[in-house]
């Protein structure tokens, strides 16, 4: 029986039940937002001003939805942190397939932006309504984790909803683990925007060094 992701998944519990997940304890277990950042060059630093400032601008005019917040935000912080260029390849709207243990239920779904070394998954949240919390779609994120092709390599989860952002690492060996880093802000400060972007230039040099 094949069943829709978000329709499957709705609750963190309910993730970690059935996938048999737990939240690292270790504080070392997602080193990589933290610690061996990358700098930001000059013009890097003027992309992310210009970024921020047209985002700022956009939302001021109100709520955004989906697709306008990965045109406006996501797609550009990827670009600039060189996530387009090789060796790394992009799919939009990816489909994903997940089967479970017991082989009687294939979820399904599909990604905003998918970016190839196969390790680097980008969802998008909604965000035509305030309520809606990017934390709510950290569910979902873990279920398209699950999915990577290559499990015996750590997987890497960007969530936004424009307003916030922040960053999951999924590991999948004898125990499966994943952890959260902070949530970045955009809308208080482009430093916020800065911090984001330096993750995502670390993640893909850990993306380079597994993979070569």
């Amino acid at each position: 029986m094949s069943i829709a992701i978000t329709e499957a998944i709705t609750t963190l519990a309910e993730a970690e039940r059935r996938f048999d997940l737990s939240r690292a304890e270790d504080e070392t277990f997602f080193l990589e937002w933290q610690v061996s950042l990358p700098e930001v060059s000059v013009s890097e630093q003027t992309a992310i001003e210009q970024l921020w400032r047209r985002y700022l601008y956009q939302r001021s005019l109100g709520q955004l939805l989906e697709g306008t917040v990965t045109l406006l935000l996501a797609s550009p912080l990827l670009a600039i942190a060189g996530l387009y260029d090789p060796p790394f390849r992009v799919r939009a709207e990816a489909s994903v397939q997940l089967t479970l243990d017991d082989g009687e239920e294939i979820l399904q779904g599909r990604i905003d932006v998918l970016v190839l070394l196969e390790q680097l998954w980008v969802v998008v949240v909604e965000s035509k309504k305030t309520a809606l919390s990017v934390w709510a779609a950290l569910p979902q994120t873990l279920a398209y984790l699950m999915a990577n092709p290559q499990p015996g390599l750590p997987s890497f989860g960007m969530v936004t909803n424009g307003d916030e952002i922040f960053f999951v690492k999924l590991v999948q060996q004898e125990l499966r683990h994943y952890a959260l880093s902070r949530v970045f802000a955009p809308l208080t400060s482009n430093r916020e925007l800065e911090g984001a972007l330096q993750v995502l230039k670390r993640l893909s040099q850990v993306m380079r060094e597994l993979t070569t």
